[in-house]
Order: structure tokens, then C-alpha cells, then sequence
């Protein structure tokens, strides 16, 4: 995974230090009396901090490591880049430019800012080191799925053994209702009675690859006793209907805002793609989604108007393939020719976070190989999932199966904290310069 050192690294460092210096002297207004002059002594201490964080960035270099990993080095320099900060703002505090009430008050803006920059800059560096190990990500999607039928000690040490092995255990099986959504050592218990219930319960996790009978259980050995653990289930088979609710809420209200902040970018999106050769700005296309169900994405179009007149359907090469024209392979670089989908969360066709939709062509070659595919169905296809920020564009077969592992390993474990990350992860790939 390789990383471009760019401005927008630069940008968001000093933009999170800002914020920062900004939370620190609200928290002091906050604490304190009324502040005479408090706005002009907002724009000083503002400005302070604004010439405090770029020059000390700089000098650091500490932007240059966010493309990499977080390690003692790069907070080293996170630390330099924010002592030069600091050093400014404490000079003008001594020197009487911004008047804080009291002494107390001035330590308390200047701890204050430390600690939010110091944490908000090493926390984004820490994020990168997650994109910057997809390796761990390739090896937990890719594990066998197992169940372990039973609730005993037995079943339970069966599980733990078979992950040690290799497997990825998503639960226990029981015919004992009052057992069900518990969960024993981490792991939840599925009420099955039939292979009806069975076979739904295959559907919830995106399929499974074996069950495990232990040679003793308590289901059938009234001699070994149940664990009886009871807490809240986590939901590893998927969101609850509240869960879905707030995620559907949360894709209708940011696609409504962004729509909106983002119209004149589109706009000029728009007028450049067509400016170029004379064809169409928008390009559409019928992919599957929720369901099984086609519908129309919608892009900025980026090839030529006859990309696939010839040869039939062909997948993105690449930023060398040649059906790229110079404004879309512009769009395709900063990620703006999704922008259209926007619409398609709004109608919802689509979700900001799922698994992205892929044609009939292409899900018919898929399921020669791999026929689980279809459970992707029970979900919104999504603008970014977690397949594409670790395994990027698919122009191969191995990588659309790579990319089905991942899919199915986010359908057995997506919940509101989940699609949170990847769309963090997905916004903070974008300013470093990942390229997918």
C-alpha cells in the first residue's frame, strides 16, 4: 500500500490543531466570568495558533508521517511540531496580546490545547496504521467459517481450540431457547431447532464452512453442565432494527447535506467532463442491489463515450487504461466521480457503507466460484465499503474473491460503530492520497 505525500496531510494537521486552540479557549470562556473583548481575543489567539501549527509542522515534518504508521518517531515529531505551537501561544499570553482573567485560566487554555492537539494528531496517525496493515485484514476475512454446536465447557473449549487453529467460530448452536443471544466466552449463542432455522441462521452470517459436534455435551450429557453467561447479544449476525434505522436516518440527512454543500463542485464537475469531448457529464449503469434487486448507479462519466462499444463489458484497468479521458482520470484520482451516487443513498438505491455493487455480468462469473455471493443481498450495496479500502479496485477474478471474503466478513460483523470506522478509514485514505 503505498501512500502520496500531499498537501491535504498537511492541511488536516493544521486544521485539527486549530480546532484544538479553539476548544481550549471556549472551555475557558466557559469556566470563567465574562471575557471583555472576547471575540477580538478569539481572532489573536486564532491567529497565534495558526502561525504556531504551520510553522511547526513544518519544521517537524511530522505530516510527512501520517502517510506511514504511528510509531515513537512520528509522535516524536508531532510533539516538536506542537511544542513550537505552544511557545508562541505562551508568549502571548506573557506578553498581554490575548488577556485571559487569570493565570489559572491561561495554564488551563494552554493544557487544554496541548493535550486535544497532541491526541487528535497522534489518533490520526494511529488510524493510517490500520490502512497500512492490510495484510491482518486479507488473513481475518479469509478464515473458515465455524459453528460449534452445544453450550457446555466442551463446546466451548472445542471453540476456543478451532480458533486457535485457524477458524473464525461466530457461535454456538443450541436447541435450549432460553439460550438464545446469549453469549459464553465471546461467543453467541443461535437458538436452531430445525434446519429451516438452520438455514436462516446460514443466511444471517453470510454462510458457514463447518459445524462441530463435541463428542460431550450438556444437551445430551446431563452430566456436563451449561455455562450460564448472560449478557446483551453484540450482534455479530448483523445490525439490530434499531441499528438499521440510525443508519438509514444517517445516509438520508448527510446525502440531503452533501448534495447541497457539494452542488457547485458538481457542477463544475459536470461542465468539464462534457467540455472535453461534447458526450454526456453523467454516466449509468445497472448494477445489483439489495434484494437482487437492479438498479441505476450513477457516476461522473470518466472513459470515452464508446469505452466499451467494443469487446463488451471490461473492467477499470487502472490509472493507464487508455478508455481514460484526461478530465476523468482527474475525477477518478480525487475519488469526485462518485459523487453522483450521492443520489442513489438519497433514493436509497444505495447506503454510504456496504459492499459495492457489481454487475450481472460480472456476479454470474462470481458465483461459479463462490455461490455466497447472495447473501450480500440482505444489504444496501455501499458508496465505500471495507473490501475497497484494504483491497481497492477489482480487475482480476483472485480480487473479486478477495473482495467477497471481506464482504461476507463485514456482513457477520457490521454494526453503527463498524460503518463509523470504515467511513472514517475511507475519508482519512482520501487526504493521505491512497489510491483504490
Amino acid at each position: 500500500m503505498k501512500y502520496n505525500v500531499s498537501l491535504f496531510s498537511l492541511l488536516l494537521d493544521i486544521l485539527l490543531s486549530l480546532l484544538a486552540s479553539l476548544m481550549s479557549i471556549l472551555v475557558v470562556r466557559w469556566v470563567s466570568e465574562p471575557i471583555p473583548g472576547f471575540t477580538f481575543l478569539v481572532l489573536i489567539w486564532m491567529g497565534a495558533s495558526a502561525a504556531g501549527s504551520t510553522a511547526g509542522i513544518i519544521l517537524s515534518g511530522c505530516s510527512k508521517d501520517v502517510k506511514k504508521y504511528a510509531n515513537v518517531r512520528s509522535i516524536a515529531r508531532v510533539i516538536y511540531a506542537l511544542a513550537v505551537k505552544e511557545s508562541l501561544l505562551i508568549l502571548v499570553l506573557v506578553f498581554g496580546l490575548v488577556k485571559i482573567p487569570t493565570a489559572t485560566l491561561s495554564v488551563l487554555a494552554v493544557l487544554i490545547d496541548t493535550t486535544l492537539s497532541v491526541g487528535t494528531l497522534s489518533y490520526l496517525r494511529l488510524a493510517a496504521r490500520l490502512l497500512a496493515n492490510p495484510e491482518d485484514v486479507g488473513v481475518q476475512s479469509a478464515k473458515k467459517t465455524a459453528l460449534v454446536a452445544g453450550t457446555s465447557l466442551v463446546a466451548v473449549h472445542m471453540a476456543e481450540d478451532l480458533e486457535k487453529e485457524g477458524f473464525d467460530v461466530v457461535g454456538l448452536l443450541t436447541r435450549q431457547e432460553s439460550m438464545s443471544g446469549r453469549v459464553i466466552s465471546d461467543y453467541v449463542v443461535y437458538y436452531c431447532r430445525t434446519d429451516a432455522d438452520l438455514e436462516k441462521l446460514k443466511w444471517r452470517l453470510g454462510g458457514v464452512d463447518a459445524i462441530f459436534f463435541p463428542r460431550s455435551d450438556a444437551e445430551t450429557d446431563p452430566g456436563n453442565n451449561t455455562v450460564q453467561e448472560d449478557h446483551p447479544s453484540p450482534q455479530r449476525d448483523g445490525m439490530s432494527f434499531a441499528g438499521h434505522v440510525v443508519k438509514r436516518g444517517f445516509d438520508v440527512a448527510l446525502s440531503g447535506i452533501l448534495l447541497l454543500v457539494f452542488s457547485p463542485v458538481i457542477g463544475l464537475c459536470a461542465y468539464y467532463v462534457r467540455k472535453e469531448d461534447g458526450g454526456p457529464a453523467l454516466f449509468s449503469q445497472k448494477r445489483i442491489g439489495r434484494g437482487g434487486k437492479p438498479f441505476m448507479i450513477y457516476k461522473f462519466r470518466t472513459m470515452k463515450v464508446d469505452a466499451e462499444a467494443q469487446g463488451g463489458p471490461a473492467l477499470y484497468a487502472g490509472e493507464e487504461d487508455p478508455r481514460l479521458t484526461r478530465v476523468g482520470k482527474f475525477l477518478r484520482a480525487h475519488h469526485l466521480d462518485e459523487l453522483p451516487q450521492l443520489w442513489n443513498v438519497l433514493r436509497g438505491d444505495m447506503s454510504f457503507i456496504g459492499y459495492r455493487p457489481e454487475r450481472q455480468f460480472y456476479i454470474d462469473r462470481i458465483l461459479q466460484y463462490n455461490t455466497r455471493y447472495r447473501y450480500l443481498y440482505q444489504i444496501r450495496p455501499g458508496v465505500t465499503s471495507y473490501a475497497t479500502l484494504y483491497n481497492g479496485y477489482t480487475d482480476t477474478m483472485d480480487k473479486m474473491l478477495t473482495r467477497l471474503d471481506m464482504d461476507l466478513y463485514y456482513l457477520r460483523n457490521h454494526s453503527i460503530g463498524f460503518d463509523l470506522k470504515v467511513l472514517g478509514l475511507t475519508f482519512l485514505s482520501i487526504v493521505s492520497g491512497k489510491k483504490f
